[in-house]
């Protein structure tokens, strides 16, 4: 198991993007870089989907992620929605895959688990999980930027269970052990 590692996670979108990258020392993780990609001010479709594929191809060739996560598109009550989100999904797994990064897909429910131990979770609660994980000082004005973050992160926390480490019910019950992770 690689132990010095870089992953990179894409929150895919048509109007925003969100990313996020980590560093992987031994069994210590650290935020690299988070940001979002704004899209609303291109015209068309097309348009946005190149430059989702020009900015992913950019953190890849910049960061040299050797894993690549991201968030899978879910099924909501617009299915156009979805298709765009699902395009925007393959044009960043495509920049990825162009610079042989392996990628691995998340539906939204699982990301929010691993990070938070309750799938239904919502971004504000994501982001006050990451920031403690990570000691991040000032949270990004997109929580867009921590929905990327967050896939890498579930990604490393699913490649790299912790051995024989306790497993818990949710995030009350891992407070009860570990109240030195609790914000004050």
């Amino acid at each position: 198991m690689q132990t010095d590692k870089i992953i990179l996670g894409i929150d895919p979108g048509t109007t925003i993007m969100g990313y996020g990258l980590i560093h992987i020392k031994g069994n210590k993780m650290e935020l690299i870089q988070m940001g979002v990609l704004h899209l609303s001010k291109l015209g068309s479709h097309e348009l946005k989907l190149k430059r989702i594929f020009e900015r992913t191809l950019q953190l890849v060739d910049e960061y040299k992620p050797d894993e690549f996560a991201v968030e899978a598109p879910f099924f909501g009550k617009n299915i156009q929605s979805m298709l765009k989100l699902g395009r925007a999904q393959g044009v960043a797994m495509s920049a990825a895959l162009y610079r042989d990064v392996p990628i691995f897909e998340y539906a939204p429910k699982k990301i929010k688990m691993a990070i938070t131990g309750r799938g239904t979770a919502s971004k504000e609660q994501v982001a006050a999980m990451l920031q403690s994980l990570l000691n991040i000082k000032e949270m990004p004005k997109h929580l867009d930027a921590t929905d990327g973050l967050a896939a890498a992160v579930c990604h490393y926390f699913q490649r790299n269970p912790t051995k024989g480490g306790k497993s818990y019910t949710g995030w009350d019950a891992f407070l009860k052990d570990n109240p030195d992770k609790q914000k004050k």
